[in-house]
This record gives structure tokens, C-alpha cells and sequence, in this order.
């Protein structure tokens, strides 16, 4: 059996290696225009007329991925809200009524959660009347007091009955006022 080789040495041979040199100088120059983005235009956006155009501040250049300034705005501590009701920030224990002095006391205590600043309690405790719990107080304690951030403030809750004898009652304690104004 014989082998037989082919060479392009003959007219048709030598169009052939023409064409595939045109295809892949072809492929080449598509390739290198559409890696440097020349090849295929940028779509074109039009912003509707409802939208407004964009404006640039002073110092920003859209073009520099980073600002060429800084912000100065940082939230101020007297900036923090609060909420005038206080009576989350405070509770009371130990409520009780002595007998021989006639007085009804109760510890409260006071805790301001915020870490930047005072604030004023306008307190009010009241002893109510439990059975039947009518919404009648027996007596009335009011004192404004000044808790530092992060700080807690006790006091004991007095109110002395005028009577001279008094049965037996039932009462509870109650934090009905703690109105908080910053300082």
C-alpha cells in the first residue's frame, strides 16, 4: 500500500491557506476590539424627563472610585432619643405600712440607661387601695430626682396618715408619675 501526501503547492491549496489566514486575522481583530470595548457600541439610556438629573456635590469626582473627602457628620450625643415616660427606668420593692408611726414607705429605684446623659425623674408613688382595688389612694409621694448616665438612685417613699387609728386595710404601691427631662 502506498501513502500519499498531500502539499499545497497547486493554486487551490494556496487559496485555501489564504482564506484560513483572512478567517483568523478576521477572528484576531474582533477578539482584540471587543477585549478593548471598541467592537460593539455602549447601549444608549435616556432618563425619563419625571426623573431628576443627577447633580455632583463639591470635592466628588465620579470618575475617582473614592471620595476626595471626608464626612464630618457623627451623630452628637444630644442627639439620643428618650422617651419622656420613665417609668421603664424605674421600679420599687419593700412596699409597706408601719403601724406605729402611721407610714407607708416604699423603696424605688431608679436606673437611666442612657450612657451620654443625666436626666431629671419628676416621680409621683402612690398607695392604692387593693381591696376593693375603687382606684382610691390612700396617699401620695412626689420628689424630682437627678440619675448621671449609666447611673442608679434609691430612695425610700414616705407618706404619713394623719389618722390616729387606722383598722385593718389592704393597700398596694404604686409608680403612677416619672416623667424624665434631659438635664
Amino acid at each position: 500500500m502506498k501513502q500519499r501526501m498531500r502539499t499545497g503547492t497547486g493554486i487551490r491549496g494556496g487559496a485555501r491557506t489564504g482564506i484560513r489566514a483572512a478567517v483568523a486575522a478576521g477572528l484576531a481583530l474582533v477578539t482584540v476590539a471587543t477585549v478593548s470595548g471598541c467592537a460593539f457600541g455602549r447601549p444608549r439610556v435616556t432618563v425619563p424627563s419625571s426623573f431628576p438629573s443627577p447633580t455632583f456635590s463639591s470635592g466628588y469626582n465620579p470618575n475617582d472610585p473614592t471620595p476626595s473627602y471626608e464626612s464630618t457628620f457623627s451623630p452628637s450625643p444630644t442627639q439620643e432619643t428618650y422617651d419622656p415616660d420613665g417609668r421603664s427606668d424605674a421600679s420599687g420593692s419593700n412596699c409597706d405600712f408601719s403601724n406605729s408611726l402611721r407610714q407607708f414607705t416604699y423603696t424605688v429605684r431608679i436606673t437611666n440607661p442612657s450612657m451620654n446623659d443625666s436626666f431629671s425623674y419628676d416621680m409621683a408613688v402612690n398607695w392604692m387601695k387593693a381591696k376593693p382595688a375603687d382606684g382610691k389612694a390612700y396617699g401620695l409621694h412626689e420628689r424630682s430626682i437627678t440619675v448621671g448616665p449609666g447611673d442608679t438612685e434609691t430612695y425610700t417613699a414616705k407618706y404619713t396618715v394623719n389618722q390616729s387609728s387606722i383598722g385593718r386595710f389592704w393597700f398596694t404601691c404604686e409608680i403612677t408619675r416619672a416623667h424624665k427631662t434631659r438635664m
